[in-house]
């Protein structure tokens, strides 16, 4: 390629000749010389940066480290305060469950445990077999589960706590005490004997307790009085409805302490033993009866003298029985 230059100040026109290894050797010189101006610039900058470009910079930065930690931050607490909602939900479920089992035993009658020392914690070992880092997400997950197996535990207590509650509401209904508390028991059982006034063989429908006059008479199981008045034979006789065609009568007694409709709880003082009527002494004639049929009461007492709850739970299928 030639280049003609022409000019007043040159007599002749001049022409230039250019080859190819001129334009490389351009292009490479002004390929060093980019570099070289840049690399100035560079040092120029990192040298002098320090004066009037890296507040700026370091403000930039700064902002952003902030916004940053301040989302960070948020997130931590909300998850944090989510926790804590969810361990006051726990804790609040475990106070229930601590109440409603110490209610259960009481009910089924044993003793509650002994209060664990949360001061000392309990002995923990073994061999570490696999470490893993438990995230956030596997804690929210694993709190949750707990949170769940509290409300089935919580609900399955509850229908324990309803199942006791009905058995001993049922049982409260079942002549289980003793009517007369430290008289001679069974002075004259239930069945055929021998008739005090006149000899002759004749049935007893109830079991007699010997006791001083006055000493006070209980009922036997929670139920209505159906009556309370004097009977010729029976002399002052109190009869309780317990429910179930299930009744309970109380003879000869010198004072009553109860009335027609009035309901009375198992081992409520209802009147006092005498000997009015057909009786040859003070004591407590005690009738039990299903569907107005006499029942030997030795099946019912003998239970509440040995205080056997089975036994007093059999009582009452017997009864349902009937």
């Amino acid at each position: 390629m030639q280049i003609i230059l022409v000019s007043d100040r040159l007599a002749t026109a001049k022409a230039i000749t250019i080859q190819p290894w001129h334009l490389v050797g351009a292009l490479f010189a002004f390929t060093i010389l980019l570099f070289t101006l840049a690399s100035a610039f560079s040092f120029i900058t990192l040298k002098h940066a320090s004066k009037w470009q890296l507040p700026f910079i370091e403000e930039i930065v700064t902002a952003a480290r902030n916004e940053e930690i301040q989302r960070s931050e948020v997130f931590v607490r909300e998850n944090l305060n989510t926790m804590a909602v969810k361990l006051g939900q726990m804790q609040a479920q475990l106070i229930q469950l601590d109440t409603l089992g110490s209610r259960l035993a009481k009910l089924a009658g044993v003793k509650p445990p002994k209060p664990v020392d949360t001061a000392t914690p309990p002995g923990q070992g073994g061999p570490l077999v696999r470490e893993d880092v438990l995230s956030a997400t596997d804690l929210e997950l694993q709190m949750k589960n707990f949170s769940d197996q509290l409300s089935l535990q919580d609900d399955y207590l509850g229908v324990i706590e309803s199942e006791l509650l009905l058995d001993q509401a049922s049982l409260s209904l079942v002549p289980s005490t003793l009517p007369v508390i430290g008289g001679t028991w069974n002075a004259s059982g239930f069945g055929w004997r021998i008739d005090p006034f006149n000899g002759s063989r004749a049935m007893h429908e109830g079991v007699d307790f010997v006791a001083s006059v006055g000493t006070p008479i209980i009922a036997a199981a929670a139920g209505i009085v159906t009556e309370a008045s004097y009977h010729p034979a029976y002399g002052n006789m109190i009869e309780i409805d317990h429910g179930r065609d299930l009744s309970t009568r109380y003879a000869h007694a010198s004072r009553l302490n109860v009335t027609p409709g009035m309901v009375v709880r198992r081992g409520q003082k209802i009147g006092e033993v005498g000997t009015t009527g057909r009786s040859t002494g003070p004591h407590l004639h005690f009738e039990v009866r299903i569907k107005g049929v006499a029942q030997n009461p030795g099946r019912f007492l003998e239970l509440a003298r040995s205080g056997q709850p089975a036994a007093l739970l059999q009582a009452r299928s017997v009864a349902d029985k009937r």
